[in-house]
């Protein structure tokens, strides 16, 4: 990727110029023009409560940009709300939505000429999208959280936006009445902030923490709380010094600060989705990166943190424990980090965690103690076999056993599985087979949370297998496996599974394989026809054109 030649700034060397006319009209004075132009990239939206919160947190790095002596400059990025939009044809338009916002922040920062970029985002595909548009741009920048949500309150027990979709799964199945329904639905979420459990937005910006993108501690904090407005505040100023120092992201994003990102991830119990994001991520500030290094990195991080979906506690708890940075002490004094790794602030990772204990709190059980994991080894395995030749992403944590073989049911669509599950007409030891749901086929690779909650609320979550070329929430667990390469639209094996066809999921030994005999599937092949493009035109079709395969990050290029 060419860079673009930054040697003068927009109004540098015009004495007269309509240039500088444009921004007398937005009350700059004579002496303005010698002060950073600094992007806010404001997320705010009343869409989705994810992003409801988000306009405190701009105003509050506004005025820090002025105190610090900059000029701030505002402009909105767009947001999908995966909670809202999931089961929907909506929700073909989250992983789309990544690709919009890393648009808009390359374009606007470039095409305005900014000296450094502040992104701000609540949901999911606000991090990663951001984040790419930083890594093309490569001004000084830093990524601020929105926050989490607080834990919503029912009968002594924390709930989330997850428990809403178990609990549909729960009231078909008789095991909730309709009114404890209702009550859960009222009150999973109950304010501003991204979802509360280590789910992707959680996942994300904790990683991006690790990366060196953002401050230490501010992954974790409560939307609502000040802590977070002051954190955004003085993300602006630390931003200032950035730009002063001529520090640019691809600086800080390199393949080691990708691997400590890596490293988190698997500690606290991350989603499946950090595997697509970091693979697009790296391609956009070239960065050699592949999906055999998760692999690596996955076999000698322990899980540290019990956390949800899997595990017990949120990320307020989390926060209350210690919060990334205690995470990333454990790490670090296990040599499992490369302290060397310089951050947004200028100084090392090593240098930001040297106040941070070096042990886990004793009165706290959310973060294990390296020499007493959740689990000894990383959560997210990379499948291959026939039916992943390029590979497909499975979380494995919480999990009595990570291996199934049974006879695949087969889905073209997410609804018809969702009939299916509701109906009670998918048994134990089946293998559900959802297809066409890919980069290209979907087109956009939807989140499968609706499916993979009924399959919990119905109790079988422990005897099910769900494969697909698809994507699961963040807020999703059991035998579950998507990002199956190559796609089912471009031909991939997946294509070709025929219901009853035995299936084998070995998450311990990392196969995924459908157990059909190799002239058998020379014979579906040369009979398999490419279905047409479902949309032909709008992003959707852009979309369907430009990805890449899920193995590389879905990336359009």
């Amino acid at each position: 990727m060419a860079a673009i030649d930054r040697s003068k700034t927009i109004t540098q060397g015009i004495e007269r110029s309509p240039n500088r006319a444009m921004y007398y009209a937005l009350g700059y004075r004579e002496e303005d023009f010698s002060k950073p132009m600094i992007g806010i990239a404001n997320g705010h939206s009343t869409i989705t409560p994810c992003n409801a919160g988000l306009q405190p947190l701009a105003d509050a790095a506004v005025e820090a940009v002025h105190e610090a002596g900059g000029n701030p400059q505002t402009f909105g990025v767009p947001t999908i709300s995966d909670g809202m939009s999931m089961g929907t044809e909506g929700m073909k338009y989250s992983l789309v939505s990544r690709e919009v916002i890393a648009d808009c922040v390359e374009t606007t920062v470039q095409g305005q000429w900014m000296d450094g970029v502040l992104v701000i985002g609540g949901c999911d595909k606000n991090k990663p999208g951001g984040m790419i548009g930083i890594a093309r741009a490569n001004v000084p920048a830093i990524y601020v959280y929105g926050g989490t949500v607080l834990p919503g309150r029912l009968a002594g027990k924390d709930l989330n936006l997850v428990s809403a979709f178990e609990a549909v799964g729960a009231l078909k199945a008789n095991r909730i009445s309709e009114s404890e329904f209702d009550a859960i639905e009222r009150n999973a979420v109950p304010g501003t902030g991204a979802c509360g459990g280590m789910y992707t937005a959680n996942t994300m910006s904790s990683s991006f923490e690790a990366l060196g993108m953002s401050l230490l501690g501010s992954s974790t904090m409560a939307n609502v709380d000040e802590e977070k407005r002051l954190s955004a505040a003085r993300s602006a100023k630390v931003l200032l010094d950035a730009v002063r120092a001529g520090l640019k992201p691809r600086d800080i994003i390199t393949r080691k600060s990708v691997e400590n990102a890596i490293a988190l991830v698997m500690a606290t119990g991350g989603s499946t989705n950090a595997v697509l994001h970091y693979l697009a991520i790296c391609r956009a500030a070239e960065v050699e990166w592949a999906l055999e290094d998760f692999e690596r990195v996955r076999r000698k991080v322990p899980v540290l943190c019990d956390l949800k979906p899997s595990g017990r506690y949120m990320a307020v708890d989390l926060h209350r424990a210690g919060g990334i940075p205690q995470v990333l002490k454990i790490l670090l004094e296990a040599g499992l980090l490369h302290g060397d790794c310089v951050t947004i602030t200028g100084r090392t990772l090593a240098d930001e965690l040297a106040r941070t204990p070096a042990t886990v709190a004793p009165d706290q059980d959310v973060i294990r103690p390296i020499d007493a994991p959740l689990y000894p080894e990383g959560h997210l395995a990379i499948l291959k076999g026939n039916l992943a030749e390029d590979g497909a992403v499975a979380k494995i944590s919480g999990l009595k056993s990570p291996r199934i073989t049974g006879p695949a049911r087969v889905f073209e669509d997410e609804q018809s599985a969702m009939n299916a599950i509701l109906s009670d007409r998918i048994r134990p030891g089946d293998v559900l087979v959802l297809r066409y749901l890919g980069p290209r086929g979907g087109p956009g690779m939807p989140e499968m949370l609706a499916p993979s909650s009924a399959l919990i609320g119905r109790g079988l979550g422990e005897t099910v297998g769900l494969i697909t070329d698809g994507r699961f929430s963040g807020g999703s667990w059991g035998l579950l496996v998507g990002h199956v390469t190559p796609e089912a639209y471009e031909g991939g094996t997946i294509a070709l599974v025929e219901e009853g066809d035995t299936i084998t999921i070995d998450a311990t030994h990392r196969l995924l394989q459908l157990n059909v005999d190799d002239d058998e599937l020379a014979h579906r092949r040369a009979h398999w026809r490419k279905p047409a493009p479902r949309y032909r035109n709008g992003v959707l079709a852009k979309f369907a054109k430009l990805a890449g395969p899920a193995s590389t990050g879905a990336l359009t290029e």
